[in-house]
């Protein structure tokens, strides 16, 4: 499966620009190119922009193991501010995978490789399969 197909049907992500890089067990990459539709009253990336980023690679990892995973709690720590033109990426590694739950860390940084944000999340997994088919 491509990244591409893995959230094909999640049309808010589309709208917002945001790319799946890369996806395997446990391990996610995602990408946007910040525009003037990103961006706050004070001319920097909406912080939400930052969380919905880090949580598609979120979801992206812990779903990579084909059972449906939805995110318990989440917390981002804001680090550095970006605006128009910047590039950012999101990496979610699975820190720790339980029966029913799991911890995931996504770092996000801009095209120099300065971290822009940490994102950390727990997830549950019920036993459902997910809505869509991995390959």
């Amino acid at each position: 499966m491509t990244p591409q197909e893995f959230f094909k049907n999640d049309h808010f992500a589309g709208k917002v620009g945001i790319e799946l890089i890369e996806v395997r067990p446990g391990y996610s990459k995602a990408q946007v190119t910040i525009g003037p539709q990103h961006l706050n009253a004070g001319h920097r990336t909406q912080g939400g922009v930052l969380f919905t980023l880090a949580d598609l690679a979120l979801a992206a990892a812990a779903n990579s193991h084909g059972a449906l995973a939805l995110s318990l709690s989440s917390t981002i720590t804001f680090l550095r501010g970006s605006g128009s033109g910047d590039t950012l990426t999101a990496e979610a590694t699975e820190q720790y995978i339980g029966r029913s739950t799991g911890c995931y860390q996504v770092n996000v940084t801009n095209q120099h490789g300065q971290l822009v944000a940490t994102f950390q999340s727990s997830v549950f997994r019920k036993g459902d399969p997910l809505p869509f088919t991995l390959e």
